[in-house]
């Protein structure tokens, strides 16, 4: 894999992704030795944990206004200028005004609940079309839950990647019932990509969160918050077992790429037919939270 491309859901374009450190990612998930590194002492908590904390410090400020420039991040959007922000992890998780993420208020619709790239599968048994073949995703090991799995093992699996750029706030995709959050331990590796097209078992060995928001249009949702790669925290901002509002916040990411998975049960859902065409064909579609990314089907 020698570059990232996705297609931009508003042109229909194919458009091709500029990665922070995309060379040491090669290097880590493609070369032997980085391959020992990565394992040795990349994935492990640690590494993560320690450069979380070089981003929560004062003198780290300096790296905001290069990777503004560098990523082309519009700051129109942003609630505070650059000068008004206290370490670059504090930029990191920054607020966006409310105009900049409409939310799609049919009473059917669900919406993304991150900026990113999305895949999804209407089946979970079909991931063939962007994983190596001969690669399944593992439910069982996912979840560790065996009455989760039956519930969901026929639905629907979504797959939005943030990349350090993205808006790193995450919110409920419709309005409902949302339970406690439940934490699983785990490694740390890369969700770009460049690393888990050949390793779909990071979504199952990284550190993860999941929690079920119960809706009375789309059924059970079950949204799952993934650490990686430098990803120091998975802040959870809500009351658990609590009623919320679709868009409404839920957390955020620190330091890092992530990723936010999303699970509908059969038939209580009809993802948009642009993404799953995208996705049938290897490639990621560029999403903003809140637009529109399926429909419930019983109302």
């Amino acid at each position: 894999m020698d570059y990232i491309e996705y297609v931009d859901r508003e042109t229909g374009s194919l458009c091709r992704e500029k990665v922070p450190g995309e060379r040491w990612l090669k290097w880590l998930y493609h070369h032997p030795m980085g391959k020992m590194a990565l394992h040795g002492l990349v994935k492990r908590k640690l590494v993560s944990a320690y450069y979380g904390y070089l981003m929560d410090r004062p003198e780290s400020c300096k790296k905001i206004a290069g990777f503004v420039k560098d990523l082309q991040i519009n700051m129109d959007e942003v609630t505070r200028p650059i000068e008004n922000y206290k370490s670059f992890n504090d930029f990191f998780i920054r607020e966006l005004k409310s105009e900049a993420r409409p939310v799609d208020k049919a009473e059917d619709a669900i919406v993304s609940p991150a900026d990113g790239k999305v895949l999804a599968f209407e089946n979970i048994r079909n991931t063939g079309s962007f994983f190596v073949k001969g690669q399944s995703f593992s439910l069982e090991k996912f979840l560790q839950n065996g009455h989760l799995v039956d519930k969901y093992k026929d639905g629907s699996l979504l797959i939005f990647r943030l990349a350090p750029v993205d808006y790193h706030r995450f919110h409920f995709p419709a309005s409902g019932l949302i339970s406690a959050s439940n934490q699983i331990n785990g490694s740390y590796f890369s969700v770009s990509p460049y690393a888990v097209k050949d390793m779909l078992s990071v979504y199952w060995e990284n550190k993860r969160e999941y929690s079920i928001l119960k809706t009375e249009q789309a059924g059970d949702i079950l949204l799952c918050e993934v650490g990686a790669t430098m990803v120091g925290s998975i802040i959870q901002n809500y009351a658990p077992d609590s009623k919320v509002n679709k868009g409404q916040e839920k957390g955020w990411f620190k330091f890092g790429g992530s990723t936010v998975i999303m699970l509908l049960e059969k038939d209580k859902a009809g993802i948009d037919s642009d993404i799953l065409k995208n996705s049938g064909k290897g490639l990621e579609t560029s999403i903003k939270m809140g637009q529109h990314i399926a429909t419930a089907k019983t109302t």
